[in-house]
């Protein structure tokens, strides 16, 4: 009985353990379209400012979220963020996917500062 445990245990905690170390993260599919998108938004919000920059390792997918217009459509939602001088600028972009094209609907802009 010992053996029999240890026989199923052992591999089933290799597995386990092994799981993480061999997957591989995902680049979110239009990573490099919001990257685009998010140097737009900030250089428009900063007036042009030559100190803008967007940290296109910041790229985060957030939660889909449903289409107001269709409920059985999804938008993807990515996060970027960005900097401009000493501030910090959270950018969320929501793109339509189909057929490996980003469409995109929509667009916000929040500076975070402690008022």
């Amino acid at each position: 009985m010992k053996h029999a445990i240890s026989r199923l245990f052992v591999p089933a905690l290799l597995a386990a353990l092994a799981s993480p170390a061999l997957a591989t993260e995902q680049a979110p599919a239009c990573k490099d379209e919001a990257v685009a998108q998010a140097r737009k938004l900030l250089a428009f919000h900063s007036d042009g400012d030559d100190r803008a920059e967007v940290d296109a390792s910041s790229v985060k997918a957030l939660p889909a979220r449903a289409n107001p217009a269709n409920r059985k459509q999804r938008f993807e939602v990515l996060e970027v963020m960005g900097f401009v001088y000493k501030g910090e600028y959270r950018m969320r972009l929501s793109y339509y996917t189909k057929g490996g094209q980003c469409v995109l609907m929509g667009q916000e802009i929040l500076h975070l500062a402690q008022l």
